[in-house]
């Protein structure tokens, strides 16, 4: 297996210590869509500057009132972009600013390049050799079955021959252990095989996508979004300063879920424990949510991923309680940071595209109605729109439209990762 590595009894700390004179009171958001506009308004609402880099397609967040400055996000390889965000910092006097990435290539350019950004930037993730046990879900599955986590079963191939002689728990997934690169969604999240042949066809179409040595198989656990769960959470040091438990009731797409757009808050003591037995042997400083499925065959909850940065409905959190944003500017900045535990019975959706999926749902008989207009009642938090900041929530249907016609219009690449 290309990522296997050794898992040490505890992995070595991941605080940031960085050598910045106390100032700099301002954030740098990487990117511009629904969730990096929760970040803005959670420290804008502060008055702190916020300046964004409008990086992504659906760049609902740049219309919000909070930003103070748009940057543009250079079109370049890795190396040149870090020497952007650091001519930024020289030219624009943001000594101590916090960098906040909100996907995952920004995520894994920060923490590759962490050393070199920290002498300007307070860097909101740890270095690599911390967050890859919980970006390569190879790792992650390692550290899972040491810490004596759930898992389903998984299997790394060497090539494809190998596919033809083990077996295999059918029906599995086929996906890429190792996402960096910004998403889109005409690329599958995952690949459904039901028996051998289907598996072949499915390694095959994936290889084209991605490099081989970064795929891997896994069982299916059966089930939509109601059987979704996170742990999410502000850590130090795989310390727990602040969490919320939450069930992501709806997705899309329904079975493998690029994002949610139906959350809500509840009480579930069964995904906290491994969660932060995960988290405390990777002794993660930052913000996570480690996502887990509950199988309705025994009720096991596995874990399936972690996110380490801000995630889709973190502004659910807010009105839970907990605001992990401007939690994670005190955390950075040295300040107290409160214990918390986020409220139960919060709800959260991203309305369009929620609409959909319950279209689709009530078409197949797994909702009516009366349930999704009752899941929709006020209080609810909007994933795009505030009475406050009002223009991105106008904005977001065109964007929407226009960004996903675009996905589904572009040709795919056989670009390998």
């Amino acid at each position: 297996m290309a990522a296997t590595a050794t898992i040490p009894n505890r992995i070595e700390s991941s605080t940031h210590d960085v050598a910045i004179t106390p100032g700099g009171r301002g954030a740098l958001v990487m990117g511009a869509d629904y969730r990096a506009l929760g970040v803005v308004r959670s420290l804008g609402r502060r008055g702190i500057p916020v300046w964004l880099i409008n990086q992504g397609g659906h760049l609902v967040a740049s219309a919000s009132r909070y930003v103070r400055r748009r940057l543009p996000w250079p079109v370049c390889d890795d190396q040149e972009k870090i020497n952007y965000l650091l001519r930024l910092c020289a030219s624009h006097d943001l000594k101590g600013w916090i960098l906040i990435p909100t996907d995952d290539h920004s995520v894994g350019l920060l923490s590759n390049h962490h050393q070199a950004l920290s002498s300007s930037y307070r860097v909101t993730v740890p270095p690599w050799e911390t967050l890859r046990w919980a970006c390569d879900k190879r790792l992650l599955y390692q550290l899972a079955e040491k810490v004596q986590v759930h898992q389903p079963w998984t299997f790394c191939p060497s090539t494809r021959e190998e596919l033809t002689t083990i077996d295999f728990p059918f029906p599995v997934i086929l996906k890429p252990a190792l996402r960096l690169r910004p998403s889109n969604l005409t690329i599958p999240k995952a690949w459904p095989a039901d028996d051998r042949k289907s598996l072949l066809k499915r390694y095959d179409e994936a290889s084209a996508l991605f490099s081989r040595e970064n795929l891997i198989i896994q069982e299916m656990v059966p089930g939509g979004g109601e059987a979704q769960f996170s742990y999410a959470a502000l850590c130090k040091d795989g310390h727990s300063l602040a969490s919320v438990v939450a069930r992501r009731t709806r997705q899309f797409p329904r079975d493998f879920g690029h994002f949610s757009t139906y959350v809500e808050t509840i009480d579930a003591p069964e995904v906290i424990e491994p969660a932060e037995r995960l988290l405390g042997a990777m002794r993660f400083t930052g913000l996570a949510e480690v996502e887990f499925k509950r199988d309705p065959r025994n009720g096991q909850f596995s874990v399936l991923d972690i996110n380490p940065r801000v995630w889709g409905w973190h502004t659910l959190s807010s009105r839970a309680g907990v605001d992990f944003p401007y939690l994670l500017w005190l955390l950075v900045r040295g300040e107290p940071v409160p214990h918390l535990r986020g409220r139960e019975g919060e709800r959260w959706v991203h309305l369009i595209a929620d609409l959909r999926m319950a279209i689709e749902e009530i078409l197949r008989g797994r909702l009516s109605l009366r349930e999704y207009l009752w899941s929709i009642r006020g209080p609810v938090e909007s994933a795009i729109f505030s009475w406050d900041d009002p223009l991105p929530g106008l904005l977001d249907l065109p964007l929407f439209a226009y960004v996903a016609g675009k996905r589904l219009l572009r040709p795919k690449e056989p670009s390998r990762s």
